[in-house]
């Protein structure tokens, strides 16, 4: 009975929350008004909230710009989290377009969809990445290109960090900031939840939405932390799979440092 009363007064305040956000956030999108950066940030804090999601933010996002944020991607939840700590943007797979509730979202907050399949299109994308980051956005990249379990960093697809490299000729100083950033799912309820339970946060493909949705407003209490590391400089003479690399072992560090709760050298 106290769930399910703590679940209706959560869809409450959404709903309203939402009722007076989003269409204001519609507005600044049809005038591209700079206030559609920021007004996500506000919206997804209080998401957070009522979901019972706990953010425990470790470092800080890098203050030069551009600025591309490289993170590991294990739920939908991830971008709840990092839009309430700061004013992003994500790339976004094509299909994410067409997703239930999130792609409507992401059509809100002005992500950009990649269709990696056509060329002609990617480059086009590419180009909105790159204007938008020299205009002193933040994109979000979730360079594995796919969702895991929580547990781990899947491959990272090193030909994702293509915008990085596109978006250097508008970059001031011709290089462009690429910051490494572990999200980890690490309490339920205050225990730890270890990699039986992490799935509880984790959405990997072969999951259907509602029942996973049902599952994180029945919980109400999931703390996850978000490790800020230090950002990799990209040039024009910068090797790309040698970014990957070194971006790949950063977030595979400090992900894996924040589930097994101890530094790892």
């Amino acid at each position: 009975m106290v769930t399910w009363l703590r679940v209706a007064c959560a869809l409450i305040v959404i709903c309203t929350v939402s009722a007076v956000m989003l269409p204001l956030q519609i507005l600044c999108l049809r005038f591209d008004w700079k206030l559609r950066r920021y007004l996500p940030r506000y919206w997804h804090r209080i998401i957070c909230y009522c979901l019972g999601i706990r953010v425990n933010v470790i470092g800080a996002v890098e203050q030069r710009r551009p600025l591309m944020l490289a993170v590991n991607h294990a739920s939908w939840l991830d971008i709840l989290v990092l839009s309430s700590i700061a004013d992003v943007a994500f790339i976004a797979k094509a299909e994410v377009r067409d997703w239930p509730i999130f792609g409507l979202l992401a059509r809100w907050q002005k992500s950009v969809f990649v269709v990696r399949e056509q060329k002609r299109k990617t480059g086009d994308q590419v180009n909105e990445i790159a204007e938008r980051m020299a205009d002193g956005e933040i994109m979000v990249l979730f360079p594995e290109g796919t969702t895991s379990d929580g547990n781990r960093l899947l491959e990272v697809k090193s030909s994702l960090f293509g915008a990085a490299a596109a978006a250097l000729p508008k970059a001031p100083d011709a290089v462009v900031h690429v910051q490494p950033v572990a999200v980890a799912y690490t309490r339920v309820h205050g225990i730890a939840m270890g990699r039986y339970y992490r799935p509880l946060a984790a959405w990997p493909g072969d999951i259907k939405l509602m029942p996973h949705l049902k599952g994180i407003f029945g919980c109400g209490a999931i703390d996850v932390d978000v490790c800020f590391g230090e950002a990799v400089d990209y040039r024009a003479d910068t090797n790309r799979k040698e970014v990957s690399a070194t971006v790949t072992r950063r977030i595979r560090t400090m992900l894996a440092s924040r589930l097994l709760g101890r530094e790892i050298a």
